[in-house]
C-alpha cells in the first residue's frame, strides 16, 4: 500500500469517527433511555460490511448509514432500536449478509425493521412498474407492524435529497419527483414539518433551479422589509403578553420558496402578490398544562383588543387537532401597514409535536430489551388501518396504487358528526358517498343518498366540517360507473373500483368472445397481437377497454378491421396512420418538405444519463402530449413510453410527476436548442377596468411592439370591467414573458397571466 492510500485511509477513518461521534453526542443529549452500547456494536457492524465501498459522491459509503441516523436522532427524534435499524439500513441489500444474520445479531426488532427498509425485487404489479411503487407498498405492509420503517425511510430520503448533486440529471428528476410525490406529503401526514419543508425546497431546486434561485434572491431583497413590518407588528403584542406575566417566544416564520412558487403557479400571481409570505409563531410555556387551551384562546383574546382579526379566518386544531397530531390556534390580524399577518399560537408541547410530529408523541417504557413504543393516537391508528384496505384490495396499475395512496394519506381534514353525535375526521372535498363508504363498503354500495343537517342531499353532496350526516340505503341499488367521478378517498375508489372490475371482467369476457367469433369467421386465428393492434386502431388505450366497448355495442366490427390487420391502412414510410398532437405551427409559409417526420424509436444501447436535446430540425421526432403544452423555455424532461418513444413533459405538469414515481427509469433530461425558426400557441388571459380604445392598444403592443401573431383574440365588458383571452403565435416563453409585461403597462390593465 503507497504513501497516498494510507494518507487517504486515515482520512476516511477520521470523517468515519468524527461522524460517529457527533451520532453518539446527539443521541446523549436526548431523553432516550442511553443504550450506546448497541448503536456502537449496529455501527462497527455496518463498518465492516460496506468496507472498501464508496458512494457516487466519493466519500466512504458508511457516511451515508451514519447520516441517515443522524437525522433518525436530531431531527425526527427517534431512540436506540431506529438508529441501530437506520446504521444496518443498507447492508441486507447491499452486502452478503441476510436479514437471518441481523436478527441474530441485533434480535428481532431491528431486523423486521431492517427488512422494512430493504428493496424489494420481483414484481407485484408487473415488469412495466417502477421499483419504486413496489419499495412503498412493502414499506406500507411493514409499517402496519412498526411506523418507525417509514420515519427511517424518509430520513434516508433526505440524505439523499441532501446529497443529489453527484447524481446525473435524468436520475436527480426521478428523484426529486418521487419525493415531492410521496415522501414530502407523507412527512408532512406524519407531522414532520420541518423535514416535509425541506424536501420540496431541494426537489424544488433542482426540478427548477432558475425559478429556486429567483424567489432566493427576491426573499433575500426583501427580507430587511419583513424585518421591520415584524417588529412593528409584534411591538404591541409583547408588550400585552408581558403584562399578563407569560413565557413566551415569537418567531418569524418565513415561507419557504417551494410554497411561495406554489401560491404562483395555483393563483398565476407574481412573487410581489403573494401576501402570506410572513407569518408570526408565539411559543409560550403554560402556567398550568391542564389549561394550555385556554390560555392559547387568552392570548387571542389579548391581541385581538390590538389588531382586527379576519372572521373568516381563525383555525382551530386547538380542540380538533389535525390526525398527524398538529395542535395550535391560527388567526389571521391586519397590521397598522395594512397587511393580513397570520399569527400561529402554540404551547411548547404543541411546537415540538409541530416540529418532530409522532416522535413526539410516543411514550417510551423501560423494556429488558428494547425501548417499545405505544401508540395512543386514535388518528395513526384510523389512518394504519386504511393502509391496510388499500393494501388489502392491491390496485392492478402501479400508477393506481400509489394514486390510491396519496389520496388517502395526504389530504387536509374536516370533522363530521353521524346521528349519534359520534366526530369522525374525513378528507377536505369528500362527498356523502365517501361517507357512506368509510362507515361500510354494504352501506356505501347501496347508498341511495343523505341526510345533512336534516335536509336530503344527493350522493354527490360535498360535505362540510362540522356537517351531520345520516346515509339512506336500498338492497335494490348498486354501484354505478359514474360514482367513481364523485368520490374522493381512497377506501370509497377502492372499493367501487373493486366491484366494477367484478362486473366489467365479465363484460369483457362477452366483448372478448365478440372479437374471437368475428375473426373466425375471416379466417384470423386470435391472439393479443391482434387484439392490441385493432384496440390501438380504435383508440382504446387498453385492450381490456376495447372488449368493454365490443360488448356495449359502441365498437362494431367490419371489413375497415380487416383491412388494419391486413396492413391496408399503412402510408408511404409503412408506419399505420396515426394521430397526434402537434405542439408547433411551423415556421410561417407550409412547405412539401415540413412534413411530420417520423418518430424516433429508443434504440437497446441507449445512453439514458445523457440529456436529449429538442432542436427546430429534430422536435417533430418527439411526442407532445395534451396535458401541459410545453414550449421552449420550459423546465421539460423526457419520457419512454411503452413503444420506445419519447414523451416530452413540462417538469411540474402532473402526469410527469406520476411518471418520475412510477416508471423513474424511463425519465431523460431533455434541453430545448431552439433558434427561433417555429412557432408555438399560447393562451394569455387578462383583466383590468374597460375604456374607449383598449382593445387597440393591446393589439398595437403585441403585433407591432412584438412582431408576434394574434390568432384570436376574445374580450367581454361587464359593468366597467374586462377579460379577455389572447391565443398567440409565439417562439418560446421568453416571448410570453415579455408580452406579458408590456400588456401590464397598458393603462386600465390590473392582470395578465398565462393560461396553460
Amino acid at each position: 500500500m503507497d504513501d497516498e492510500q494510507k494518507r487517504q485511509e486515515a482520512v476516511d477513518e477520521q470523517l468515519i469517527n468524527d461522524a460517529f461521534q457527533h451520532l453518539l453526542d446527539s443521541y446523549i443529549a436526548s431523553r432516550h433511555r442511553k443504550k450506546v452500547d448497541i448503536i456502537t456494536k449496529a455501527f462497527n457492524f455496518a463498518k465492516q460490511a460496506h468496507k472498501g465501498v464508496r458512494r457516487l459522491s466519493g466519500e466512504p459509503y458508511i457516511m451515508h448509514p451514519i447520516a441517515v441516523a443522524q437525522i433518525a436522532c436530531e431531527e425526527v427524534g427517534l431512540g436506540s432500536t431506529s438508529i441501530c435499524a437506520a446504521l444496518l439500513h443498507d447492508v441486507v441489500e447491499d452486502t452478503d449478509y441476510t436479514t437471518e444474520d441481523i436478527e441474530n445479531i441485533f434480535g428481532a426488532k431491528i431486523a423486521q425493521i431492517v427488512d422494512g427498509l430493504t428493496k424489494i425485487s420481483g414484481g407485484i404489479f408487473g415488469e412495466q412498474a417502477s421499483a419504486q411503487a413496489e419499495n412503498f407498498k412493502k414499506l406500507l405492509l411493514t409499517m402496519s407492524d412498526d411506523i418507525r420503517v417509514i420515519l427511517i425511510k424518509i430520513c434516508d430520503r433526505l440524505h439523499n435529497m441532501r446529497t443529489l448533486q453527484s447524481q446525473p440529471a435524468n436520475k436527480q428528476y426521478k428523484i426529486a419527483g418521487e419525493t415531492l410525490y410521496i415522501y414530502a406529503p407523507l412527512a408532512n401526514r406524519l407531522g414532520l414539518y420541518k423535514v416535509k419543508s425541506e424536501l420540496e425546497n431541494l426537489s424544488f431546486s433542482y426540478e427548477h433551479p432558475d425559478e429556486y434561485k429567483a424567489i432566493k434572491a427576491k426573499l433575500a431583497k426583501t427580507e430587511a422589509s419583513r424585518h421591520e413590518l415584524f417588529d412593528q407588528f409584534t411591538a404591541p403584542i409583547k408588550e400585552s403578553l408581558d403584562k399578563m406575566g407569560i413565557k413566551y417566544k415569537i418567531k418569524e416564520r418565513v415561507k419557504t420558496p417551494y410554497s411561495i412558487w406554489s401560491k404562483m403557479q395555483n393563483k398565476n400571481i407574481p412573487f410581489e402578490e403573494v401576501f402570506d409570505i410572513l407569518a408570526v409563531r408565539i411559543i409560550f410555556i403554560p402556567k398550568n398544562r391542564e389549561e394550555e387551551v385556554n390560555e392559547c384562546f387568552n392570548i387571542y383574546v389579548a391581541m385581538s383588543k390590538i389588531y382586527k382579526s379576519h372572521p373568516d379566518r381563525l383555525r382551530d386544531w386547538l380542540n380538533h387537532p389535525k390526525a398527524n397530531g398538529y395542535q395550535a390556534l391560527h388567526v389571521t390580524l391586519m397590521s397598522k401597514q395594512g397587511r393580513w399577518i397570520e399569527v400561529q399560537i402554540r404551547s411548547d408541547r404543541m411546537d415540538e409535536i409541530a416540529e418532530q410530529g409522532l416522535a413526539a408523541h410516543w411514550k417510551y417504557k423501560e423494556g429488558d430489551e428494547d425501548d417499545e413504543y405505544t401508540e395512543d393516537e386514535a388518528e395513526l391508528n384510523e389512518w394504519l388501518r386504511t393502509i391496510k384496505e388499500i393494501l388489502d384490495d392491491p390496485q392492478p396499475d402501479a400508477m393506481d396504487f400509489l394514486d390510491a395512496i396519496k389520496l388517502n394519506l395526504f389530504a387536509s381534514e374536516i370533522f363530521v358528526f353521524t346521528p349519534r353525535g359520534e366526530i369522525k375526521t374525513m378528507p377536505s372535498g369528500c362527498t356523502a358517498l365517501d361517507f357512506a363508504f368509510s362507515i361500510h363498503t354494504f352501506l356505501g354500495s347501496h347508498c341511495i343518498g343523505a341526510k345533512v343537517n336534516h335536509k336530503l342531499v344527493p350522493l354527490s353532496h360535498k360535505l362540510q366540517s362540522g356537517d351531520q350526516v345520516e346515509i339512506l340505503s336500498s338492497k335494490s341499488q348498486h354501484v354505478k360507473p359514474t360514482w367513481i367521478n364523485f368520490v374522493s378517498t381512497a377506501k370509497a375508489k377502492g372499493k367501487i373500483q373493486a366491484i366494477l372490475r367484478r362486473k366489467n371482467r365479465e363484460i369483457q369476457k362477452i366483448g372478448e368472445e365478440l372479437l374471437t367469433q368475428f375473426l373466425k369467421k375471416h379466417d384470423i386465428a386470435y391472439n393479443v397481437n391482434v387484439a392490441d393492434q385493432l384496440a390501438a386502431f380504435h383508440d382504446s388505450k387498453k385492450r381490456e377497454d376495447f372488449f368493454q366497448s365490443l360488448a356495449d355495442k359502441t365498437i362494431i366490427l367490419g371489413n375497415e378491421d380487416i383491412d388494419e390487420l391486413n396492413g391496408k391502412h399503412k402510408n408511404k414510410n409503412g408506419k399505420s396512420g396515426w394521430r397526434r398532437y402537434v405542439p408547433f405551427i411551423g415556421s410561417g409559409k407550409p412547405k412539401e418538405e415540413d412534413k411530420q417526420p417520423d418518430l424516433f424509436i429508443v434504440p437497446e444501447k441507449f445512453n439514458r444519463k445523457k440529456p436529449i436535446y429538442i432542436t427546430d430540425e429534430n422536435i417533430g421526432q418527439f411526442k407532445f402530449t395534451n396535458c401541459c403544452h410545453p414550449i421552449p423555455g420550459d423546465d421539460v424532461l423526457g419520457f419512454i413510453d411503452n413503444k420506445n418513444r419519447i414523451e416530452i413533459h413540462k417538469r411540474a405538469c402532473p402526469v410527469a410527476n406520476k411518471l418520475k414515481t412510477s416508471y423513474g427509469n424511463r425519465i431523460l433530461d431533455a434541453k430545448w436548442d431552439m433558434h427561433k425558426k417555429l412557432y408555438f400557441g399560447a393562451t394569455v388571459r387578462m383583466q383590468g377596468i374597460d375604456r374607449m380604445g383598449i382593445l387597440v392598444d393591446v393589439s398595437r403592443v403585441i403585433t407591432s411592439q412584438m412582431n408576434v401573431n394574434i390568432r384570436r383574440l376574445t374580450i367581454e365588458g361587464d359593468d366597467g370591467v374586462f377579460d379577455g383571452t389572447i391565443e398567440l403565435r409565439v417562439h418560446d416563453r421568453e416571448d410570453v414573458k415579455e408580452i406579458i409585461n408590456n400588456l401590464k403597462k397598458i393603462e386600465g390593465v390590473q392582470t395578465v397571466t398565462q393560461i396553460v
